[in-house]
């Protein structure tokens, strides 16, 4: 059979690197240098390939004019929150003002003012600002915070809500020291405003939301957790963040008997899990699960938890255990007995275990359950410094690649 041009074409492009390059015993070093090469050749065969193997950043950050071309990344998510559009096909809507003085009646210019709106908008910021908001941010549908070319940071107040909307997009934001609200009236329409009772302080709160995407933002040290998503959330991708120096990181499912959340699915994808975390990355119940190319460099207690029988598929993640010998499982089966818990589906494939991390599966891999539980193919865990080194809000500058 004749051999295709373009595959003739890498086999000739690759060959130099296989004899020259020593001999490599470790497979997963073997499988790295290989997409090194593929992706060196790519580029010099005239593809756009940022190299990275990040689909959601190999699809954006090459474009130098992504500035002009802001809607763009709309197309870009991948995961069960992919067909999140936020607010594609809206009015760019500059917000030049960081106050937040009236939660109630928000000054046109400011963030508040601009996610209560109806139609959709596209949020960015006109220059760099710390924004410490009086009340929760309560956000209206088809709406996107972009905080490329800016350094936006949400902190020091309550934070944001997104409660029984639908097509979100949170992308590149600072978002720490978040602090309970309430008590108060708030305002999440033109024409709405009501009495928020007190709020649990986390970064996202997702309550009741849909087609949800939270990509390459920065989050740390909230009140309580730093993305939580519950009551009948579903359609989420938790993607590029970077998440730091807090406690119950992520919450995913309100209770053991809240079971309209048994339909909730949930892909985090190329997260850094980093320094001065403890547990909940996430914690999960009733739902589907992705966890797929994460790199877990720190936990003290357990990296990925649940309860009520949640389907979790853990693939082709890192995970470098702590060097307390008592925290080194990756897994916590909470509130059943063994006897209950060996018959949820949590799975491990293709993860990589760092410093004695070990990770304790159950169930009888279920093919159904695990179908649902997917949501896009797992890179080798061989490569996620790469496809992770991005991973929080960038420094986006415009005119060059970000």
């Amino acid at each position: 059979m004749a051999i295709p041009l373009l595959l003739w074409l890498l086999l000739c492009l690759l060959a130099p690197t296989f004899i020259s390059s020593s001999p490599v015993q470790d497979p997963e070093l073997v499988v790295e240098e290989v997409h090194k090469s593929i992706n060196a050749s790519r580029r010099n065969l005239g593809f756009l390939s940022c190299g990275t193997g990040n689909p959601i950043d190999d699809c954006w950050r090459c474009d130098p004019k992504w500035e002009e071309n802001r809607q763009q990344l709309a197309d870009c998510a991948i995961g069960f929150g992919k067909q999140a559009i936020g607010g594609k096909d809206g009015k760019i809507y500059v917000v030049t003002d960081s106050g937040d003085d009236d939660p109630v009646n928000p000054k046109p210019g400011t963030l508040r003012y601009a996610v209560i709106q109806d139609e959709p908008l596209w949020i960015i910021f006109a220059r760099d600002m710390v924004i410490t908001l009086k009340e929760e941010l309560i956000m209206n549908s088809f709406k996107t915070i972009d905080g490329r070319g800016a350094s936006v940071h949400i902190a020091g107040g309550p934070c944001i809500t997104v409660q029984y909307v639908t097509n979100i997009i949170i992308h590149g934001i600072n978002i720490h020291d978040c602090k309970r609200g309430g008590n108060a009236n708030v305002r999440d329409s033109p024409s709405h405003y009501g009495w928020r009772t007190i709020s649990d302080g986390d970064g996202v709160s997702i309550f009741g939301g849909s087609h949800v995407w939270v990509d390459h933002c920065s989050l740390s040290n909230c009140n309580d957790g730093l993305i939580d998503a519950i009551h009948g959330s579903t359609a989420i991708t938790i993607s590029n963040n970077y998440m730091t120096h807090h406690n119950k990181v992520m919450l995913l499912g309100h209770s053991d008997t809240f079971t309209q959340d048994k339909n909730m699915q949930v892909t985090i994808a190329f997260n850094h899990f980093g320094e001065g975390l403890v547990q909940r990355m996430p914690r999960c119940r009733h739902g589907y699960f992705h966890v797929v190319n994460n790199d877990y460099t720190h936990w003290e207690m357990y990296a990925l938890g649940g309860s009520a029988s949640p389907t979790i598929n853990s693939q082709g993640n890192r995970f470098v255990a702590p060097n307390d010998r008592f925290n080194k499982e990756v897994t916590k089966y909470e509130d059943a007995p063994e006897s209950e818990w060996k018959n949820w589906n949590w799975r491990s494939e293709g993860d990589l275990m760092v410093n004695g991390a070990f990770f304790t599966p159950s169930g009888a891999g279920a093919s159904s359950s695990y179908a649902k539980a997917s949501s896009l193919g797992a890179r080798p865990s061989s490569l996620i410094s790469s496809i992770t080194a991005g991973a929080g809000s960038l420094n986006c500058r415009k005119g060059k690649p970000c």
